[in-house]
């Protein structure tokens, strides 16, 4: 990169873009909607930043970052933790829309995250109901923790109907899931693959087909490193502090450990690794996550290679 580079930050809320012109350049505000983004993007693509980052916000910044991939214009959408510690770190602790576009121009230039390839809107819509399963699940889960202690029948006949209606839902979605996934070759092809390993069910297929698709493209460092699973130093001279896992991708994270329980009883590789670990005297904890790190390790070698599981 030339040191002249132009690298640029957008703020993004609901209503509006607040987007920085480099670290110290112009600051500019337009809506968060069609007109607005068609007219950042012109201005953006004739200027050529080198690259655009902008902060996860849970939705509202997909439109400006598709309509920037669209023009060519890299661009990176980054985890809000990174750019708050960033901006506390470089000693910006003041927050407004603006003064962030400006911290997540600095971060850009500094950090120059890699530009990811944006999900396409058949993705996209497996995400959404990948995530409103969840939702389901966990309301179910509330609501059978409240027929437990419910005090009159009458609240117990609501609650068992709303249960009834969330079972429902519940099946729907897995039928909407299914379809979604087995309407593509490549996703069929894939799930169809993962679930050949013992422990891999079609919950966690899915989230690893929608949520990691980096699976087979990176070497088993990468790939742990990417999803969280791999264990961090946290040394300082003589002091050796204990490892941990954090970050990552928690979404396939968590499919990781529930999927991790199973193949502990049922895949012979991963139950060898458990029980050999325990003997040895680690945490069962720890021998769970070193399970994940075997099992995500296999997955990806998989995939990679095209090839179904073989406890060999």
């Amino acid at each position: 990169m030339s040191s002249d580079a132009l690298y640029m930050g957008i703020d993004v809320s609901k209503a509006t873009l607040d987007v920085a012109f480099g670290s110290d350049g112009e600051l500019v505000q337009v809506s968060n909607d069609e007109a607005g983004v068609a007219r950042l993007v012109d201005r953006l693509a004739a200027a050529t930043p080198a690259l655009v980052v902008m902060e996860a916000t849970g939705g509202y910044e997909r439109l400006v970052a598709a309509a920037l991939a669209t023009r060519g214009v890299a661009a990176a959408v980054v985890n809000p933790r990174q750019v708050r510690d960033f901006a506390k770190a470089t000693g910006a602790l003041a927050k407004t829309d603006q003064i962030d576009a400006r911290v997540l121009a600095r971060f850009a230039e500094a950090i120059r995250p890699k530009p990811r390839a944006l999900p396409t809107p058949e993705t996209r819509e497996l995400e959404e109901l990948l995530s409103r399963r969840r939702q389901i699940i966990d309301m179910l889960t509330m609501e059978k923790n409240r027929l437990g202690i419910a005090a009159s029948e009458q609240m117990r006949r609501s609650i068992k109907k709303h249960i009834a209606w969330l079972e429902d839902a519940l099946r729907h979605a897995d039928k909407d899931l299914d379809k979604g996934v087995r309407a593509s070759p490549v996703w069929r092809e894939q799930e169809d693959l993962l679930r050949t390993v013992p422990g891999i069910g079609p919950v966690s297929a899915r989230t690893l087909v929608v949520h990691l698709p980096e699976l087979g493209t990176l070497n088993r460092k990468e790939i742990a490193a990417l999803v969280g699973v791999a264990p961090l130093n946290h040394d300082s001279g003589k002091h050796k502090g204990s490892r941990s896992c954090w970050g990552g991708r928690a979404v396939v994270r968590d499919v990781l450990y529930m999927a991790a329980l199973t193949a502990v009883r049922h895949n012979p590789v991963i139950r060898r690794t458990f029980t050999g670990l325990r003997a040895r005297g680690k945490e069962r904890k720890v021998a769970l996550v070193a399970c994940m790190h075997k099992l995500l390790t296999i997955l990806t070698a998989m995939v990679r290679d095209r090839r179904a599981w073989s406890p060999s």
